[in-house]
């Protein structure tokens, strides 16, 4: 448990110093031990997407709703991926059910597949 700990802690101080490859590695790491460790998936969703690696962003988003489809910043992650990959009818689903999780309508303003 406390490599686990030691894992993740590591993982998200190089987050948070944008080294997202050894964050990525980290994450993956207490993964392989911790299938359930939402905080490590969310954050190897981030850290995917902030590498433009939009496809492994957007399994690990969808991982993440299959158990938890009320999370909120996991949604809009998903939508930035879709529209980052111009697939604006699936980001647009994306948006509605946003707005439907928050009733902020912002969400969907200016979004050219909801117009």
């Amino acid at each position: 448990m406390t490599t686990t700990l030691d894992d993740f802690q590591a993982a998200v101080l190089a987050f948070n110093t944008r080294d997202y490859r050894s964050a990525i590695d980290g994450f993956e790491k207490v993964l392989r031990t911790q299938p359930g460790h939402t905080d490590a998936r969310e954050y190897l969703a981030r850290a995917h997407y902030l590498r433009a690696s939009l496809p492994l962003a957007e399994r690990e988003a969808r991982l993440i709703l299959e158990s938890d489809p009320t999370n909120e910043y996991i949604t809009l992650l998903l939508a930035r991926v879709l529209e980052r990959q111009s697939r604006h009818d699936e980001a647009a689903g994306m948006r509605r059910v946003l707005v439907a999780l928050t009733g902020d309508e912002r969400h969907a303003a200016n979004h050219t597949a909801l117009a």
